[in-house]
């Protein structure tokens, strides 16, 4: 199998474990992500393939999606090694993924890494920002809003999380785009709260 043919496999290997998720973490996020980290990827100069496998698979094993999140992660190695990819290149993606959640907090060692956080941060702003935020809360069971208790709503989570995602980026094209993106969210929230009082 080439490169290529191995990025496909990837794809075919996600698209089995998230088309159903209705969180705002499913394929179709992945395939996003993919593709702006790919397009970071050829102006930083970065490792393609590890930003592109590392993109696709970096939602494998998040505990929020995943019921036995080691188990899925150990389940991923057996498959990159099925479709034969380097223990060397193997571990460049494990490196490349462990450090972009922004629960953990922390900041990517690679700059494969820091594409890969760019690329998924800026798919949590602008309009299909907003729908993740939404889908995820209900299917987590959180309410839209609410005017006295706000802390842990729908809405509290664009303040929380959502508008300080532009000031994280470590990439020009990544930082351009998420600010286009940000003003669009914020132009929502006036909207929203003016349709709710």
């Amino acid at each position: 199998m080439n490169p290529m043919e191995q990025l496909e496999a990837i794809q075919e290997y996600c698209r089995e474990l998230f088309e159903t998720d209705s969180s705002g973490h499913d394929f179709y996020h992945l395939k996003r992500v993919a593709r702006l980290a790919s397009q970071i990827a050829k102006e930083k100069g970065a490792d393609y393939f590890i930003c592109v496998a590392g993109a696709w698979l970096h939602d494998v094993g998040d505990h929020k999606l995943f019921l036995h999140p080691q188990q899925a992660f150990s389940e991923m190695d057996q498959f990159l090694n099925m479709i034969k990819i380097s223990d060397d290149k193997i571990e460049d993606i494990h490196l490349a993924i462990e450090d972009i959640s922004f629960s953990k907090g922390r900041i990517p060692s690679t700059i494969e890494g820091k594409i890969i956080q760019d690329a998924d941060r800026v798919d949590a702003i602008g309009a299909i920002g907003i729908a993740r935020t939404f889908a995820y809360g209900g299917a987590k069971g959180q309410l839209i809003y609410h005017d006295e208790k706000r802390e842990g709503t729908s809405v509290q989570h664009f303040y929380d999380k959502i508008l300080t995602l532009k000031d994280t980026l470590h990439t020009e094209g990544a930082r351009q785009e998420a600010e286009k993106r940000h003003a669009f969210v914020e132009a929502y929230l006036e909207q929203f709260f003016n349709e709710w009082d």
